[in-house]
């Protein structure tokens, strides 16, 4: 697993012909500020040589959607260890679970994004072919738009009725998890309500990020597949404890602005203030809540430290507070 302590931040500059290029990189250490250092510099070296010989490169390292999804180390904020265990501080405040070695999966309820429907393309192209090819009247052309605009309606009916038969997202989530589980009697998930989804944990036993049968289980379930990249790539599995701040009322951002880590020296007060404020916030809500055991009922014992920590800073047996 990847989550170092230490954070450093380097520049270096060169010249390509006329044009200056400008590189920053960060480096990375779990010994010191100084080993750090001396890796961003290592980093800023080697990337300005490639930029200054043609290669393609960015010139500075942002944050991903997932911090760490495309191999950097996961840059934020080290709250607190519990064994194996990291507890960090992302990009918008809240504090994750880092574990190198038991699975937890999320699964998301949102709406896909609003596509146009192969159907609805086949209408267009019928009223165009029919104007061009045979100039039909304007009567027919009225009627196509008509149908045009009616077809997305009725699609979104048909769509809506056959998830409330399959009993909406929970339920094609549940019968994957099941179909899963069918297949895998040994496996021991924990289910967990989060505010938009499932959270699962395996309890059966401990697993390698980067081992087939975890990638097999996310594409099983339908995790987010940038998450899954993550994984394979930090060496770990993670989880959100704490809420997401715009759920819980606070709507400036986390200062500087855009959350990253290490912070510069000047900034930290300003840090300190919202995330008190933020925590103080937080603990009246949950980021999921337990719902049922499904599978084998097996908890092993190199498994249960991480899911009782998770429980605890989550709130997840608490029933009366609201998710977020």
């Amino acid at each position: 697993m990847i989550v170092p302590e230490y954070w450093a931040r380097a520049r270096g500059q060169g010249q390509s012909g006329r044009r200056q290029v400008t590189v920053h990189r960060y480096g990375w250490s779990d010994t010191s500020l100084v080993d750090a250092t001396k890796m961003a510099e290592a980093r800023v070296d080697e990337a300005l040589q490639q930029i200054l010989a043609g290669a393609r490169l960015e010139r500075r390292e942002c944050l991903g959607v997932y911090n760490g999804a495309d191999g950097v180390p996961i840059r934020e904020e080290v709250v607190s260890r519990s064994g194996d265990s990291v507890i960090s501080r992302n990009s918008y405040g809240a504090r994750c679970l880092n574990t190198p070695n038991v699975l937890f999966a999320d699964i998301d309820f949102a709406e896909p994004a609003a596509s146009v429907s192969l159907g609805f393309f086949v209408c267009l192209l019928a009223v165009i072919a029919g104007v061009a090819l045979f100039g039909v009247s304007i009567k027919w052309l009225f009627l196509g738009m008509v149908v045009m605009l009616i077809f997305p309606l009725v699609e979104r009916a048909v769509k809506r009725l056959r998830m409330r038969r399959l009993g909406g997202y929970e339920g094609i989530a549940r019968s994957r998890i099941k179909a899963f589980l069918h297949l895998h009697q040994s496996w021991n998930l924990r289910l967990y309500r989060t505010p938009n989804g499932m959270r699962l944990i395996a309890t059966h036993q401990c697993f390698d990020p980067a081992a087939t049968e975890v990638q097999a289980f996310f594409k099983a379930v339908g995790t987010d597949p940038v998450y899954s990249r993550m994984c394979l790539n930090q060496k770990c599995f993670r989880a959100r404890l704490t809420a997401k701040p715009w759920r819980i009322g606070i709507s400036r951002h986390m200062r500087p602005h855009s959350g990253s880590w290490p912070v510069p020296e000047e900034c930290l007060p300003a840090r300190r203030k919202w995330v008190a404020d933020y925590e103080t916030r937080a603990a009246s809500y949950a980021a999921c809540r337990y719902i049922e055991s499904l599978g084998s009922g097996v908890i092993s014992e190199d498994t249960r430290a991480v899911v009782e920590l998770h429980d605890q800073l989550s709130q997840a047996l608490d029933t009366g507070l609201q998710l977020a």
